[in-house]
C-alpha cells in the first residue's frame, strides 16, 4: 500500500481513505511497551477526542435574555416607569414569555449535543507488552496493535496486520453488502466486522479518525435555513432602524408643538413605538413551533432544530436512503428458479443445507424464515468467506451442496441469473457435486441445481408512505450506494413513480449528476459527498429538499438538505446531525409529521397578518402625523394600554385558538410579502378612522373622547379583519370570533376605567361620528381585501418578485428568536 506524501493535501471531502496516513510506522508483533503507550498517551496520541460542551447555561440564559428585541421593551418599560404609567407596562408579559421559550428549547438543544457519541464504549483487545489485554477506546493510543472479531466496530482508523475479515460499511457508504478486507487493507472507524479476525494497528485515532471528523461535522453550528426566521429577521430589522427615530420625534412633536404634559406624551411615544414592534407575532410563532415539537414528540418523532418543523412543510422532493429507512435490511427469500433439478428437489436440498449451518448471515436467516430445516447431518461444512463467495455442506451419502455466486461456484454463463441480477435481486446459485469437502477443497460439480432469489424486506407501511406523498406532489428520490438496479427492485415494489428512471452515479462526473438531478429518480453507487452534491443539485433547481437517513455516510447530504430526518437504531451522530428522529424508526410516520409541519406553518402564515397590521397601521400614522405637524399638529390617540386592549382581542388570543386548527396545505411563497399584502388593508383602515378621530380633536373634540373613538374603530376593524382571515368558516373560527366580539364589547362597556375609555363622556354625535369613520375604515378593509388578491395568488405561485429587504438588514436579529437554530 503506498503511504500518503507529507505534502498531498487532505481530502476534505470526507471520502473514506485508501492509503496510510503518511508518516506511518509499524508496529512490532509484540505490541507497544505500557511505557511507549503512557507516552504516547501524554503527548495527545490518545483516542481521546475532544470534548465540546458548548455554551454554558449562563450564557444560553444571557443570550436570550438581552436580546435586541428585549432591549427595545425594556427600555420603553423603564421610559413608561419614569412617568408612573405602570398599567401600560402590561406588554411586558409577553417579553418574558417569549425569553422564557426561547431559553427552554436552547438548553435542551445544549443537552442532546452533549450526548453526541458515534461509537458505543466497550473494551478493545490489545496487544501489548507481547501479550493480549483489554483497553477502554479513549485509553487506546497511535499505533496500538488491538485485535477485532466478528461483530465488533472498529474505534479507530486502522490497517489489517494479520487475518482477514468482512467489514460491514454501511453506516459510512450506504453499501449493504459487506466489503472484503486483507493484510493491508484500511478499516475505518465506525464500521463493523460480519466475519472473520484480525489484527489490526491504529493508525488514525481521536480526533483524526474518520468517525470523529464526521462526528465534527454533525456538531458544527450551522445557521438556520428558515424561510421563515430569514423574512422575520427582516422585518424586526426593518423595524429596529425606524422605531427608536420616530418615537422620538414624536415625543418631541407631542411635548413641545402641542404641550402635552410628559406623563401624557411619554406613553404615546412608547404606544407608537410599541405598536411597531410584532411582539405577538413572534411569540406565536415560537409557541406555535413549540406545540409542533410536543404533538410531534407523541408521535414518536423528536425535533432537534425548531424551525426544522417549518422547512418539511415546504419541502417538495423527498430523498431518501434504501438500507434502514425504505427497506429493514434483512433479506427475503423470493422463488426458486429451477435448472437441473425440480423445483421440490432444489426445495429439499436447501432444507439439507440449512441443517449444517447456524442461521447466522442474512442469507440463511431469510432462507429459515420461509423453509424447514432437514434432520439430516452434515460430515463436513465449508463456511461462507468473502473471498470466495459461497459455502458448501457434505453429507453421509458422499455428496456435497454448495450455494453461493454464480460466478463462484461454475464458469458457465447462465442467462437467468444475468436476468434475475438485472432485476434486482440477490442471486444465489445452488449446485451438488459427487464427493465430499477436504479441508477447503471442494469436490467438482456435477449438477446446477437451481438459482434461488433473493430481495430485500422492505418496511410493511414503505409503500402506502410513498403513495402519500406522491399524492401530496412529493416527489420521491432514493440515494443509495448500492448497485442502481437493486435500488430500482425495491423502488418497483414500493410502485414508486419513475422507478425506471436510474442512473449509476459512479460513471456521472460532477456535473453530469448536476444534469441528472432533474429528471432521474433513482440514484445508485453514492458516495457521501456525491449524495451532498445531489442534494444541492435538487436545491439549485429551486427545490425544497428533505432528506432521511441512519447511517454516518447520509450526515453531509443531512446537512445540506433544508430538513433532515434520521431514522433511529443507526449512527448516533447522524441521530445528532438532523433536525427531525423518527424515534420509532417508522418510515411511515413520516406523512403525520409532514401534516404537522404543514399545520403548524399554515396557520402561522393564516393569522401572521393579523399581528403586522398593527405594526403597519402603527408605522403608517406615525409617520402621517410627523409628516403634517408642522401645518396641522395632531395627537397620537393610543396609549399603550389601548393596544394591549385591541392586539389582544383582535390579535392574540384568537391567533393562539386559530393555530391549533388543521391545516394540510404545502408552505409555498414569499412569507413576508404575503402576510403585508393581507395586513395592508386593515391597517389602512385603521388609518383612516385614527387619522379622522386626530383631525376631530384638533377641531374641538377633547382628547380622551377622540381617543376613545380611535380605540373602538380600531378594535372594530380589528374583529372585521379576523373575520375576514377566518374565512372558509369552520365550528371553532365561528367560535372564536363571537367570542371575541362579545369580549371586546364587554370590555369597552364594563371596563372603560381599566383601558383608559371615557365611552361615558361621549354625546350622541359623538356616536355618529365614530360610526361614520368606521363604517368608512370596514369600507377600505373590505375593498382592500379584495384589491390585493390578484398580488396574494402571485406571491403564492412565485410569480410576484420578492420583497427584498437586505440593505435594511440589522446584525444580530436573529437573536430575537433564540432556539435550537442548529447544531
Amino acid at each position: 500500500m503506498r503511504k500518503a506524501a507529507p505534502e498531498e493535501k487532505e481530502n476534505t471531502r470526507l471520502n473514506i481513505p485508501t492509503e496510510l496516513p503518511a508518516g506511518t510506522v509499524m508496529t512490532p508483533p509484540e505490541g507497544l511497551s505500557s511505557a511507549e503507550a503512557a507516552k504516547r498517551e501524554a503527548e495527545g496520541k490518545s483516542n481521546r477526542q475532544t470534548a465540546d460542551k458548548g455554551k454554558s447555561i449562563p450564557r444560553i440564559v444571557a443570550d436570550n435574555l438581552f436580546t435586541l428585541f428585549n432591549l427595545l421593551n425594556f427600555a420603553l418599560a423603564a421610559c413608561l416607569a419614569l412617568v408612573g404609567s405602570w398599567r401600560n407596562m402590561l406588554f411586558l408579559g409577553v417579553v418574558f414569555s417569549n425569553t422564557l421559550i426561547g431559553t427552554v428549547q436552547e438548553l435542551r438543544a445544549r443537552a442532546m449535543l452533549n450526548k453526541l457519541r458515534l461509537l458505543d464504549v466497550r473494551p478493545v483487545r490489545v496487544v501489548r507488552d507481547g501479550g493480549e489485554t483489554k483497553c477502554q477506546p479513549d485509553k487506546l493510543v497511535l499505533g496500538d496493535l488491538a485485535i477485532f472479531t466478528s461483530g465488533d466496530q472498529l474505534p479507530a482508523d486502522a490497517v489489517i496486520v494479520n487475518g482477514s475479515c468482512a467489514a460491514d460499511e454501511s453506516l459510512l457508504t450506504g453499501e449493504s453488502e459487506p466489503i472484503p478486507r486483507k493484510k493491508g487493507d484500511l478499516l475505518m472507524s465506525g464500521s463493523f466486522l460480519t466475519e472473520g479476525k484480525v489484527t489490526a494497528q491504529l493508525v488514525a485515532v481521536g480526533d483524526n479518525s474518520y468517525a470523529a471528523r464526521l462526528t465534527r461535522e454533525a456538531k458544527k453550528v450551522c445557521s438556520p435555513k428558515s424561510e421563515l426566521m430569514t423574512e422575520l429577521n427582516k422585518l424586526v430589522s426593518l423595524v429596529s432602524k425606524l422605531l427608536v427615530p420616530i418615537g422620538v420625534i414624536l415625543f418631541i412633536e407631542q411635548f413641545f408643538l402641542l404641550k402635552a404634559p410628559i406623563k401624557e406624551a411619554v406613553p404615546m411615544a412608547v404606544a407608537a413605538m410599541i405598536g411597531m414592534i410584532p411582539e405577538g407575532l413572534i411569540l406565536l410563532t415560537s409557541v406555535a413551533l413549540m406545540a409542533g415539537v410536543i404533538k410531534l414528540g407523541r408521535r414518536k418523532t423528536l425535533v432537534q432544530e425548531l424551525f426544522g418543523i417549518e422547512t418539511l412543510a415546504r419541502v417538495d422532493v423527498l430523498c431518501t436512503d434504501k438500507t434502514g429507512t425504505l427497506t429493514t435490511g434483512e433479506m427475503a427469500f423470493e422463488k426458486f428458479i429451477p435448472l437441473e433439478a425440480e423445483e421440490e428437489e432444489l426445495r429439499k436440498k436447501t432444507e439439507n443445507f440449512l441443517a449444517a449451518f447456524e442461521a447466522g448471515s442474512g442469507t440463511l436467516r431469510a432462507l429459515s424464515a420461509f423453509m424447514n430445516r432437514s434432520e439430516d447431518t452434515a460430515t463436513a461444512i465449508l463456511p461462507f468467506s468473502s473471498a470466495r463467495k459461497k459455502s458448501a455442506a457434505s453429507f453421509g451419502n458422499g455428496k456435497t451442496i454448495i450455494l453461493g455466486a454464480p460466478t463462484f461456484v461454475t464458469d458457465k454463463a447462465i442467462p437467468e441469473a444475468a436476468e434475475a441480477a438485472d432485476a434486482g435481486f440477490r442471486v444465489l446459485l445452488m449446485a451438488e457435486a459427487d464427493g465430499i469437502l477436504r479441508g477447503e477443497e471442494l469436490p467438482p460439480v456435477k449438477r446446477l441445481l437451481g438459482l434461488i432469489l433473493l430481495r430485500e424486506t422492505l418496511r410493511p407501511s414503505a409503500k402506502d408512505t410513498v403513495a402519500w406523498f406522491g399524492r401530496e406532489g412529493v416527489s420521491v428520490r432514493i440515494m443509495s450506494g448500492d448497485d442502481p438496479r437493486t435500488v430500482a427492485s425495491a423502488a418497483r415494489a414500493l410502485e414508486l413513480e419513475g422507478s425506471d428512471k436510474l442512473v449509476d452515479c459512479a460513471e456521472l462526473n460532477d456535473e453530469e449528476l448536476a444534469a441528472a438531478a432533474k429528471d432521474k429518480v433513482i440514484f445508485g453507487r453514492l458516495t457521501p459527498d456525491r449524495k451532498r452534491l445531489l442534494v444541492e443539485a435538487l436545491k439549485a433547481e429551486g427545490h425544497h429538499v428533505a432528506m432521511t437517513g441512519d447511517g454516518v455516510n447520509d450526515i453531509p447530504s443531512l446537512k445540506a438538505s433544508d430538513c433532515s430526518i434520521a431514522m433511529a437504531g443507526g449512527a448516533e451522530a447522524t441521530e445528532h446531525s438532523a433536525q427531525l428522529v423518527l424515534l420509532n424508526n417508522d418510515f411511515n410516520s413520516l406523512p403525520a409529521v409532514v401534516a404537522e409541519g404543514r399545520r403548524v406553518i399554515g396557520n402561522i402564515t393564516r393569522t401572521a397578518s393579523l399581528f403586522l397590521q398593527k405594526t403597519l397601521y402603527s408605522f403608517g400614522l406615525s409617520v402621517l402625523n410627523i409628516l403634517i405637524a408642522l401645518f396641522l399638529p395632531l395627537r397620537y390617540p393610543f396609549e399603550p394600554i389601548h393596544l394591549t386592549l385591541v392586539s389582544s382581542l383582535t390579535v392574540g388570543v384568537p391567533s393562539f385558538f386559530l393555530a391549533l386548527e388543521p391545516s394540510s396545505e404545502r408552505a409555498k411563497g414569499n412569507f413576508l410579502l404575503r402576510i403585508i399584502l393581507k395586513a395592508v388593508p386593515g391597517a389602512l383602515g385603521v388609518i383612516c378612522c385614527a387619522l379622522a378621530a386626530m383631525i376631530a380633536n384638533y377641531c374641538g373634540i377633547p382628547d380622551e373622547i377622540a381617543s376613545t373613538m380611535a380605540v373602538i374603530s380600531a378594535g372594530v376593524i380589528g374583529l372585521g379583519n379576523l373575520i375576514l382571515t377566518c374565512r372558509p368558516f369552520s365550528k371553532l373560527r365561528v367560535a372564536v370570533c363571537g367570542l371575541m366580539c362579545v369580549a371586546f364589547a364587554g370590555a369597552v362597556l364594563l371596563f372603560p376605567d381599566i383601558f383608559a375609555l371615557h365611552i361615558g363622556a361621549m354625546a350622541t354625535r359623538h356616536f355618529l361620528m365614530l360610526a361614520i369613520m368606521t363604517a368608512v375604515g370596514l369600507a377600505v378593509l373590505i375593498l382592500g381585501s379584495f384589491a390585493v388578491r390578484p398580488l396574494l395568488k402571485k406571491a403564492e405561485d412565485g410569480t410576484l418578485p420578492r420583497l427584498d429587504l437586505k440593505k435594511l438588514k440589522l446584525n444580530n436579529a436573529s437573536e430575537i428568536m433564540k432556539g435550537r437554530h442548529g447544531k
